[in-house]
């Protein structure tokens, strides 16, 4: 009797044992899990889609906001610096000219995704000024009292546009890390305007948008994306890009106030 159960009992451990490894075998593999860093003027429309690609493709991501570009220590470059993790980046074309001479970056994955203009907003409530000519646009910065700008957009209106229009030295202007902290600054009434990309005013709640930069004074932003070097994820991270450049996207970009792009840089970094 002993005998016959110690028998059966040696059948079922050895059944269970094979099923088990045979399980493993069969198994799926773990679900691919993606860690993006994001300038904020993607942002809209990034989030507007991320659940269809999640749900779609069974791929978790984690996002984390950055600006493309600036001094401060929690610019994409500088967290990548530190040794933060990302698989994939999306910023500002001219923030990635910078990583990928860095060595930051896989050459040849990056996409252009959508490109936006610079345009103006104002503190709910304020009266509108006309701001579609270049006159109307200089009378408007001028008799603000703080102008709040940020990342790559911020350092060209330093560098470029404001000493174009000659206003450089007569108006006040401080330069925010992130989009978001700019806008926060106008609804909060410690700023009067904000000269940002139009997608950073999306959604934006104590703000109104008041137009777009005239022509001679505009920078159109190209937003990029691109997998980072050393990347233990890069299938994945390419099925993300050729996600954000499909057209399941673009409906989402434009009504985040960008133009979809969809393709690879035309032009190379220098």
């Amino acid at each position: 009797m002993t005998c016959a159960l110690t028998f059966r009992w040696c059948r079922f451990i050895g059944s269970l044992a094979i099923s088990t490894m045979l399980m493993a075998a069969f198994a799926s593999p773990a679900a691919a899990q993606l860690n993006v860093m994001m300038s904020a003027g993607f942002s809209p429309a990034y989030r507007d889609v991320l659940p269809e690609f999640e749900r779609t493709t069974g791929i978790a991501v984690t996002t984390a906001s950055a600006a493309s570009q600036g001094t401060g220590s929690n610019t994409i470059g500088a967290q990548l610096r530190r040794g933060a993790h990302a698989d994939v980046v999306i910023l500002a074309r001219e923030g990635l000219d910078e990583l990928i001479a860095d060595g930051r970056i896989v050459r040849g994955t990056e996409m252009d995704l959508a490109q936006v203009p610079l345009g103006i907003a104002m503190r709910a409530g304020m009266p509108k000024p006309d701001i579609r000519t270049i006159d109307g646009l200089k009378r408007t910065l001028l008799s603000a009292r703080l102008i709040v700008v940020a990342s790559s957009s911020g350092i060209y209106l330093l560098k470029e546009i404001f000493p174009k229009l000659g206003i450089a030295d007569r108006i006040t202007v401080k330069v925010m890390e992130r989009s978001a902290e700019a806008t926060a600054m106008v609804a909060a009434g410690h700023a009067d305007i904000a000269v940002l990309p139009v997608s950073a005013f999306s959604n934006v709640a104590g703000i109104e948008f008041v137009g777009k930069v005239p022509e001679d004074a505009q920078l159109v932003l190209v937003f990029t994306a691109a997998i980072v070097s050393g990347s233990k994820q890069p299938d994945a991270a390419k099925r993300l890009i050729d996600f954000l450049v499909s057209e399941r996207s673009s409906a989402a970009i434009a009504r985040s106030g960008m133009e979809p792009v969809g393709k690879s840089p035309v032009h190379q970094p220098k």
